[in-house]
């Protein structure tokens, strides 16, 4: 059995480290700074482990404190959400729930998906961020992830739904193509200026061509004209003449509908990484999860969002 004495004193401390203050947290709960000094310190005895650094001018968390902050934020949260699944199963979507997003694809698809789901519902609360490195939901507390590519096999923890696979293409500015002219073969490449994905280390990322086996791809490094460590960097380079780029159709999708990128060698296209959606399963039957769900679900894909321009 769990004792109820490991539940008191926690909306003290969360609302201490919320507001940085005792005399804060006391007009926030209406009760006494002496009243708020106590419970801590009663906390803080029973966890043998000292939460806040204490000085004349401020009040900061020890690391002990944003640990136990973190875990106790996460309590007071999920047991916000049982009330709120509770009471309706067709309740309407509010409250907190945090989206991690990869940055270009993010930013271009995802996140104008889910502003256009607030505008119909103004107590929905989605905290946003944006990172291409790896992230876990469960340790880090995130709802909901896009990620292009991902695990072979996802975890039990975790719902995912596959989006499709995005596809590159070789584009071009028309007035470059008009100076330098068309390339006709993965030959013709070696005379023309190419802007690459450079990495960290400062070495270009290959270039990806079809094969001539159905379903299969060549890799091959070209000379580079420029190195850019950023796909939308590449595009601006692209977009002002400085040569050929291989990107994503979900990057350049606009500025081919408007004609300021042409196609190229449309025959050595190829299918890139695959973009998935994925969830805490713990989470999903949320009505702010669900609807965070559908609606991304429904409007994204390899060629970015179905919902038109933005």
């Amino acid at each position: 059995m769990y004792s109820s004495e490991r539940l008191k004193g926690i909306d003290l401390f969360v609302c201490v480290a919320d507001m940085g203050s005792f005399t804060a947290a006391a007009e926030r709960m209406n009760l006494t700074s002496s009243a708020i000094s106590k419970g801590i310190a009663r906390l803080e005895a029973r966890l043998q482990v000292r939460l806040f650094h204490r000085t004349t001018r401020r009040l900061s968390l020890t690391d002990a404190g944003v640990t136990f902050y973190r875990t106790c934020t996460g309590v007071l949260g999920e047991l916000e959400e049982a009330e709120l699944s509770i009471q309706a199963e067709n309740a309407q979507p509010q409250g907190k729930v945090r989206v991690d997003l990869p940055a270009s694809y993010g930013r271009l698809h995802a996140l104008p998906v889910i502003l256009k789901l607030i505008e119909d519902h103004p107590l929905l609360m989605p905290h946003i961020s944006f990172s291409d490195r790896f992230v876990d939901p469960v340790r880090e507390g995130i709802d909901i992830i896009v990620r292009i590519g991902g695990a072979d096999i996802w975890p039990n923890t975790l719902g995912h739904c596959y989006l499709g696979a995005q596809r590159h293409i070789f584009c071009a500015s028309p007035a470059y193509v008009k100076k330098r002219g068309t390339p006709e073969t993965e030959q013709d490449l070696e005379n023309h200026s190419c802007v690459v994905y450079g990495e960290g280390n400062g070495l270009p990322t290959p270039w990806h061509f079809a094969g001539v086996q159905p379903n299969s791809s060549e890799k091959k490094v070209l000379p580079a004209r420029v190195a850019i460590g950023d796909a939308e960097g590449q595009l601006t380079a692209v977009l002002a003449g400085h040569g050929i780029a291989q990107l994503p159709t979900w990057l350049v999708k606009r500025q081919l509908e408007e004609g300021t990128l042409v196609e190229v060698l449309s025959h050595l296209a190829t299918d890139g990484l695959p973009i998935n959606l994925a969830w805490l399963k713990s989470r999903q039957a949320l009505p702010k999860v669900r609807a965070l769900l559908k609606i991304l679900t429904d409007n994204l894909g390899p060629s970015g969002s179905r919902l038109g321009p933005f």
